[in-house]
């Protein structure tokens, strides 16, 4: 049965079970608005004993942490040997001091500090107000003023601008006796005491020159610095068309590279400061970057190591320079057919300064922990083990033979709740520290015997307690979640909806979200909100009170969201579904996942559905009512990617893989604008500095030239965003129009 006939098969007793009430018409008028709007104020603060915020003090068990109370933020300082918790201050005594400070009524339970510290005795107190430090006495509550900080500075580098590889000062050598630098393009090397200086290299020139970021050994005895040939600087161009300052427009321009540019390269290069010897290294085993990084000599500067990112992220290398002959050899390697994850699933540690190390794979389609041998580059052993992976590293104790870390999968239930476990390093022993189930957010005591477990669902409020890392159990109960008042105003969690994926077997998760004053005898139109990136996974798996799909669901509409095929956080094959295919989005399983929602549930109007999101999530909205008209309807996108080839390499490329081929070309909204048969709202912003704004208008571009009617709003200003207060009411407007048949409200005549 096609998708069309099963929504066709859902719809028809729809109209005959649904013919005596209300039609949907009914809905999307001011007064849901109205509501929609009220959500975020009406359901927060309304749960108590849900926000801890924990900070363990050093080279101790004890830590402070707030929580939110009926009352406003509490402080209280925590000893995990003694299993004892109490008030951290005198909220009422340090109000009182603070208001002679300030000159006005502060309130104990809303005090204006930040950056709270304790001495090492717990008799005082630091804080910062404004951009003031102060301390006080907790025994007299009298305040003295430390020093004013200066205002906080940022670098002023763009994002996706590369570093100035001549712009890093001289270089120190650790015992201080000499510094590197660069001059005319070449390594020199000064003595700190004569001023004497020597040069190093000839070979530097304007376009391939040696980086001033270099790196001496431990032994100040060896230097390595890279010679540095720069890739293309692709600039992008910029119009803010109103800016605030003046009348005429202006023009900048950012750095930005794209999918298919030429990169920079890297060969490092040994140098021996003291017997005046530069000793060149072949770049044979790292010949075709996307990156070099993490240079790190060994503690006894026998070597250096450091990765290499073969581009297209189908190889990936930990590779050792002996610094006594200049050698390169590969300790790790990882080789993949699709892409290897390295901006997510890339984890090392080196033990016993590289006798052994821990590495990360998903060579058996699940992503585990390795322990490699540091000089042979031979696994001695897999660490974990299972279909489940391994999320997150917290620690490793060398001396005692074990890791802390976070997985999911493993547990029954829901495969994407994250759990911390423990390990020894020669796989054995592992446990369980996490037992119940939810999704857990873990803070560490400074020596890591104790931990603070936070844990909630989506439909499950947080309970938080204290750990022993040793064993898992529980040393005392800390907060617990009050959400009475929040139950009073009606508030009903999402509900975690599973169904199979486009392989009959896989589960696909995701949430089903309704208005607050559902009604089961309506029928109520489908809304998607889609995010796919491959970075990660994205429906939500911890407490809300509020979730921001719920505002759209007040017009009249189900909101739906899950995770499908290609999306990151299961298995290596369900992640490899995105590879050159990033126009997939997991359709095929969201539209299964979806329809079997329907079925479930016959309110919902599998004939009517709308989908929206923003950047990677623009590009996948409006890719559902290019592909899949059938099943889609109506979408509305913001500042998408539409073309994996305008977008930044860093993230295109490592899932599209290089050189630029036609799977780019089959996944773009601008070649296959010509499909559009449904409803589409393209939003931007004109200074969108995440996604070049080209990518919409080139969109837009090839829907005119397909004579293809559609509706734009391009944001004055506005950078990379939903497109703001003015961008949301639009897209209400847009599905209440398109989805409910529905005139929004006149906005511009309505009284105030």
């Amino acid at each position: 049965m096609t998708v069309m006939q099963n929504k066709l098969s859902i719809f028809l007793p729809l109209i005959i079970a649904f013919s005596g009430v209300l039609p949907t018409n009914a809905q999307g008028k001011l007064e849901d608005y109205k509501r929609a709007d009220s959500m975020r104020k009406e359901y927060s603060n309304k749960s108590y004993f849900d926000r801890v915020r924990s900070h363990w003090l050093d080279s101790s068990n004890q830590c402070w942490y707030t929580v939110n109370t009926p009352k406003g933020m509490e402080y209280y300082l925590l000893d995990a040997e003694k299993a004892e918790k109490k008030a951290a201050f005198d909220a009422q005594k340090l109000a009182k001091s603070l208001s002679g400070l300030l000159d006005k009524d502060v309130d104990p339970f809303d005090l204006p500090i930040n950056e709270l510290g304790f001495s090492d005795d717990r008799r005082s107190i630091s804080f910062l107000i404004n951009r003031s430090r102060y301390e006080v006495d907790l025994k007299k509550y009298k305040l003295q003023k430390l020093e004013d900080l200066p205002e906080r500075s940022s670098s002023g580098r763009y994002w996706g601008q590369d570093r100035d590889e001549l712009e890093n000062k001289p270089v120190v050598a650790p015992d201080s006796t000499k510094e590197a630098f660069i001059r005319d393009y070449d390594v020199w090397i000064r003595d700190k005491k004569s001023r004497e200086e020597f040069r190093m290299s000839w070979d530097g020139s304007e376009g391939e020159y040696y980086s001033s970021y270099m790196y001496w050994s431990p032994d100040s005895k060896k230097l390595i610095a890279n010679k540095y040939t720069p890739g293309y600087k692709r600039l992008v161009q910029y119009i803010e068309s109103s800016p605030d300052d003046q009348l005429q427009p202006k023009h900048s321009e950012r750095q930005y590279t794209k999918p298919g540019d030429k990169l920079a390269h890297i060969k490092p290069t040994l140098f021996l400061p003291d017997e005046k010897k530069q000793i060149y290294i072949s770049d044979d085993l790292y010949p075709h970057q996307f990156s070099l990084n993490r240079f790190k000599w060994r503690d006894d500067s026998r070597a250096i190591t450091f990765e290499y990112n073969q581009r297209g992220h189908q190889l990936y290398r930990v590779l050792e320079i002996d610094a006594s002959a200049g050698e390169p050899k590969v300790l790790i390697e990882e080789a993949c057919e699709t892409f290897f994850h390295y901006s997510g699933k890339k984890y090392r540690y080196d033990m016993a300064d590289g006798a052994e190390i821990l590495w990360t794979s998903e060579r058996d389609g699940w992503n585990h922990l390795y322990l490699y041998d540091g000089k042979s580059g031979k696994i001695k052993n897999q660490i974990t083990k299972g279909k489940w992976l391994v999320r997150k590293v917290h620690f490793v104790d060398e001396q005692k033979g074990f890791i802390l870390f976070e997985a999911s999968g493993k547990e029954e239930g829901d495969p994407y709740l994250v759990h911390l476990y423990r390990i020894n390093i020669d796989g054995s022993g592992l446990t369980h520290l996490t037992p119940a189930e939810g999704n857990h957010s873990v803070s560490f005591s400074s020596d890591k015997s104790y931990f603070i477990d936070t844990w909630s669902m989506v439909d499950q409020a947080p309970k938080t307690v204290l750990r022993r890392t040793s064993d898992g159990e529980m040393v005392l109960p800390l907060e617990e979640t009050d959400i009475s008042k929040l139950l009073e105003t009606g508030w009903k969690p999402p509900e975690v909806f599973t169904a199979k994926g486009r392989d009959g077997e896989t589960d696909i998760w995701g949430i089903i979200v309704r208005p607050s004053n559902f009604n089961p005898e309506k029928s109520y139109p489908i809304i998607e909100y889609i995010y796919a990136g491959p970075h990660s996974s994205f429906v939500p798996k911890s407490f809300r009170a509020y979730q921001g799909m719920q505002a759209v669901a007040e017009l009249g509409f189900i909101l739906v969201q899950c995770d499908g095929m290609g999306t990151s956080n299961r298995s290596k094959a369900f992640h490899d579904v995105c590879w050159q295919n990033l126009g997939d989005a997991g359709f095929p399983d969201r539209i299964k996942w979806i329809t079997a929602a329907a079925e479930k549930y016959p309110y919902m109007d599998i004939s009517k559905v709308g989908i929206y999101g923003t950047s990677a999530g623009g590009q996948s909205s409006t890719g559902g009512v290019l592909f899949h008209p059938e099943f889609y309807d109506v979408a509305v996108s913001s500042c998408g990617c539409h073309d994996n080839r305008m977008d930044k390499i860093w993230w295109n490329e490592q899932w599209m893989g290089y050189p630029i081929g036609p799977h780019y070309a089959k996944a773009s909204n601008v070649d296959n604008a010509y499909r559009l048969k449904g409803k589409l709202f393209l939003i931007v912003g004109e200074m969108d500095s995440n996604v070049d704004p080209s990518s919409t208008m080139q969109v837009v571009d090839a829907l005119i030239k397909a004579n293809k009617d559609f509706d734009l709003l391009v944001v004055p200003g506005m950078g990379h965003s939903g497109g703001g207060k003015l961008g949301e009411r639009k897209r209400r407007d847009f599905f209440v129009r398109h989805l409910l048949g529905t005139d929004p409200p006149d906005w511009n005549n309505l009284s105030e």
